[in-house]
């Protein structure tokens, strides 16, 4: 029988993203003015990037999921398509050194945020229909982490190593609470940590990032400055912070503050109580995405739920353990709360398919 759907969750996400919205300007208005003339240009966009997400994730939260079972072989082609595409010169726009988006007028759309979603509903309908398999790794586990792996080289090409680490978490997340023996997860630690190295060697520029993580003050002023100026708008915040809109960081310290590392303009202008506040709302959205998954009526939606979670959780403890120094710098955005469109709305349509679980739930 169909429900309302969890009241809490939607009231949890409309607060924190409205708060993101404030964020964007206080962060970005110095920056924005500078560059552009314009001290609202970032926040005027998040604005219409949310308005569009609330009623991408109302449509959502009204359509069934069983609808994503049926499709899912046509999305993850569909997002695959994408991510070809955009790397071939000409059709996909360089931004940050990544050609990562196709490029609309001054906005942008990023197809690997689709592809996060896309591969969380595959392997989720994979995962219902191979379960007696998942014990074989040949028969059950290597084939979906071979599309895992075609989507990882993908986005690599582009590359947007972030992204692409999220993706494989989120689904390893998912075969782990399939079941899938703990040794396998040991095995695939080993290779991973063979394809970092590898990473690295064939890119010198991700050395630099983990020296700067080792020890940022060996080069202040090129890899480690990011970081370090991170570590200055964290550090005095204090109880209550330097109060709103009175952050030192933003004035052309801490670049482009309004995407990464927003969450250290949240600290030096809010203090200890503002980073306790998002965090409550971050731990609250997570413990309601997997109440829902465990209450979920069936396996796909169970599956489907927790991997919508997982993957908002991974991607947010990621962010905060570089924003304070605990990881070098992947580029990966605060759900809810950073600047940029792709990812706003699709992590708002992702709260959608939830909310829609959540009609349905035991």
């Amino acid at each position: 029988m169909k429900k309302r759907m969890d009241l809490g969750l939607l009231i949890a996400i409309l607060v924190i993203s409205i708060f993101g919205i404030v964020m964007v300007y206080s962060a970005s208005y110095i920056w924005a003015e500078y560059k552009f003339n314009d001290p609202f240009k970032f926040v005027k966009h998040q604005a219409l990037f949310f308005s569009i997400g609330i009623v991408i994730l109302y449509i959502v939260s009204n359509i069934d999921y069983k609808i994503y079972y049926e499709k899912a072989n046509l999305l993850l082609i569909g997002c695959i398509a994408l991510l070809v595409l955009v790397i071939i010169p000409g059709i996909g726009t360089v931004r940050n050194g990544s050609r990562s988006w196709f490029g609309i007028g001054s906005f942008g759309i990023q197809p690997s945020e689709a592809a996060k979603i896309s591969l969380i509903i595959f392997t989720s309908k994979y995962l219902c229909k191979n379960e007696k398999d998942l014990k074989s790794i040949r028969k059950g586990i290597l084939p979906i982490l071979g599309i895992v792996f075609l989507i990882f080289g993908l986005i690599m090409l582009q590359p947007d190593f972030g992204t692409g680490v999220i993706i494989v978490m989120s689904i390893i997340g998912l075969l782990f609470v399939a079941g899938v023996n703990f040794k396998f997860f040991i095995r695939l630690g080993m290779i991973g940590v063979i394809g970092i190295v590898g990473l690295i060697a064939v890119a010198p520029y991700r050395l630099e990032r983990i020296l700067s993580f080792l020890n940022p003050w060996s080069d202040p002023l090129g890899s480690g400055f990011q970081i370090i100026q991170s570590l200055y708008a964290i550090g005095p915040g204090g109880l209550f912070g330097y109060g709103f809109l009175n952050s030192r960081q933003k004035h052309f310290y801490l670049p482009e503050p309004q995407t990464d590392f927003i969450f250290s303009i949240i600290s030096e202008e809010f203090g200890f109580m503002g980073v306790l506040i998002v965090s409550g709302l971050f731990l609250f959205i997570i413990v309601k995405g997997f109440q829902i998954a465990r209450k979920a009526n069936d396996t796909f939606s169970k599956y489907l739920a927790f991997g919508v979670t997982f993957q908002i959780a991974f991607q947010a403890v990621l962010n905060l353990m570089v924003v304070v120094g605990l990881i070098p710098v992947t580029g990966v955005t605060l759900p809810f709360l950073s600047y940029g469109g792709s990812s706003l709305m699709i992590t708002l349509l992702e709260i959608g398919i939830v909310l829609n679980i959540s009609r349905y739930q035991k």
